[in-house]
């Protein structure tokens, strides 16, 4: 359908995108691009493409309480690996992308979880080995071959990596079976175990705060018995690696976080082992073991897990730390972004300025996106997010690297959002949104993020395991029920075609931008937004001051005609996609025609 209304420009455009691209004449060529320049795909290993049956599960015997393998079941190990990811680089790079964020890969506990709701580490985030490759996903050597083969097409590798918490492990003798509530510094502090008027223990120590996060008063905290008291099972002793993380006094010890206040970062994630991060041993730690990945591999970037559940200071010293290895690996764009699950701005850049993360996945973005294509918001709903671009560290220019993105593993497919907030809609109308989802953030600042799956229309139930469908031939029955967005197929059968809608769409706006500078790192102007669903639009600005590309969107059901302000030299433009007018209608001003849930790009080639 989009393509249909591309000119012959966009079209010739299409066609390179959707081609097998060879490897480069400069095989290190991809270390010269700004993190703003790429386009990321965020695939899970396990949902992706099954490349060997005989590591389905992970080498383990049993059944699958102790494997974690049931390709039935949305909340086991279904068999995608690291080989199956290497032998479709052709299929995402077809689409566009030029960096993956790659999944927890790391060895996890295969199955954890109470009896009769027990689930498998599919997912990558319950770590036990933090050194090592996931049996379920292939070998080090496999990660070897899968980065190089990214690399020598010219693509980048984003590792998610986790520093709040290990696997379940850690049990508690007033509760080792069900979830522990928290318990807080001014109820049970860590000079007595059971509170004030209990035993005294750990004399000497002065707390968690700034001034104190040193060695010498972390030697006095012998004790971990504070708030509960913690144990690892016998058939659990020695099960992380490296040594030192399987002793007790490398955690937090205090039960499950509430999400609020102090328990944000000193409390169980969901009963998940949380570490102290405030003790150095524990930064220095993390150091070795994630800078290790860096060298052992030529890792491009990481995107941290739950950054906001992570003291501060922690970050104040990781972040530079992996940069500065990162450098000394030859890696001079390695590229650093923090999950803080926030959709107000303000929130997010707090991590920018205080915690010091280069960027953040911009759920700001999300929200304001979901807002308007799907929900109906008027367009100042995107004026008010971009507005706030100025109050990340660095401003505007740090805005553009902002991974942008519509949903992910964890909230949702886009395509959900839109079908849950229009019941109603039509096939027709939900695959016009969705695309017209994808152009705002394609054609905005940021760096736009793909989640896997997307551009074959999945959608799913909800957030979770009901976002997690794979792309080869699915077991699970409620993700084989699913209709999937501007197609017949279903799960059921194996979906990396390249000629869908969706597919075809996000390749040719992944084009686009590769083919104009503006829009990978322009400075961004807004020109026109309402108060109701209609005309937004803005202007990208090429950074050579060559130019001024025109992104135009009309997310109301109506057709609209309405004049723009555009920078004053603008005089002669050119359609990128869909009909534009050739010249401005008077110095500043530029007349546009838009269909409903529809949008258009056009450029001035001089300012």
């Amino acid at each position: 359908m989009l393509n249909r209304s591309f000119p012959g420009r966009a079209a010739a455009l299409l066609a390179a995108a959707v081609a097998a691209v060879p490897a480069p004449a400069a095989p290190t060529a991809y270390l010269d691009r700004a993190p703003e320049e790429e386009v990321v795909y965020f695939v899970l290993p396990d949902r992706f493409e099954n490349g060997s049956t005989a590591n389905d599960r992970g080498g383990l015997p049993g059944d699958r309480l102790r494997h974690g393998f049931d390709p039935t079941a949305k909340g086991f190990y279904h068999g995608g690996d690291l080989a199956g990811l290497t032998a479709r680089l052709s299929y995402i790079q077809g689409l566009g992308a030029t960096a993956i964020w790659l999944g927890p890969i790391y060895r996890n506990k295969p199955v954890q979880g109470p009896p009769g709701n027990e689930s498998a580490g599919y997912h990558g985030y319950w770590i036990t080995d933090f050194t090592d490759v996931d049996p379920h996903f292939g070998t080090r050597a496999e990660m070897k071959r899968f980065v190089d083969a990214a690399h020598a097409r010219g693509m980048k590798v984003y590792l998610d990596i986790i520093t709040n918490h290990t696997a379940d492990v850690i049990k508690y003798r007033e509760c080792p079976q069900s979830p522990c509530a928290y318990r807080s510094l001014a109820d049970f502090p860590h000079s007595t175990k059971g509170g004030p008027g209990g035993e005294r223990i750990n004399e000497g120590f002065a707390g968690l705060d700034r001034a104190q996060q040193h060695g010498a008063n972390f030697a006095r905290l012998t004790r971990p018995d504070y708030a509960y008291t913690p144990f690892v099972p016998d058939a659990e002793q020695g099960a992380k690696t490296p040594a030192w993380l399987n002793d007790p006094r490398f955690y937090h010890n205090r039960g499950d976080t509430n999400f609020r206040g102090e328990s944000s970062t000193l409390g169980d994630f969901a009963g998940l082992d949380d570490l102290i991060t405030e003790n150095p041993r524990v930064v220095d730690g993390f150091v070795d073991i994630f800078g290790a990945w860096i060298d052992d591999y030529g890792i491009d970037g990481f995107r941290i897990d739950t950054a906001r559940h992570v003291n501060p200071e922690f970050w104040q010293r990781f972040v530079p730390a992996m940069l500065e290895r990162a450098k000394a690996r030859g890696i001079p764009n390695f590229h650093v972004f923090g999950e803080v699950y926030d959709p107000d701005p303000g929130s997010l850049a707090r991590f920018t300025r205080v915690d010091g993360f280069p960027s953040v996945l911009d759920f700001a973005f999300q929200s304001a996106v979901t807002d308007v294509v799907a929900k109906g918001a008027g367009t100042e709903r995107l004026h008010r997010l971009f507005q706030a671009d100025a109050v990340y560290e660095g401003g505007a220019p740090a805005a553009r690297r902002l991974p942008t993105f519509l949903g992910n593993h964890d909230m949702g497919r886009f395509a959900f959002f839109v079908r849950q907030a229009l019941p109603d809609a039509s096939d027709d109308e939900v695959l016009r949104r969705v695309i017209l989802g994808h152009a705002l953030m394609f054609l905005s600042r940021g760096v736009p993020t793909l989640y896997y799956g997307d551009e074959q229309g999945l959608a799913g139930d909800g957030g979770d395991q009901d976002a997690r469908q794979t792309l080869f031939a699915s077991r699970v029955a409620s993700y084989n029920d699913d209709r999937l967005v501007g197609s017949t197929a279903t799960t059921a059968r194996a979906n990396f075609g390249a000629r869908g809608p969706l597919y075809r769409a996000i390749a040719e706006l992944a084009a686009l931008r590769r083919a104009d500078p503006a829009l990978r790192t322009g400075e961004q102007v807004v020109r026109a937004y309402g108060d109701k669903p209609g005309l937004f639009a803005l202007s990208r600005l090429a950074p050579s001051g060559g130019g001024e590309t025109l992104a135009l969107f009309n997310t109301g059901t109506t057709p609209i005609s309405a004049n723009v302000t555009i920078d004053a030299s603008s005089a002669r433009w050119t359609s990128v996609r869909g009909r534009c007018q050739p010249a401005s209608a008077a110095p500043g001003s530029y007349r546009v025609t838009v269909a409903p849930l529809d949008f258009l790009v056009c450029k001035s080639a001089g300012r």
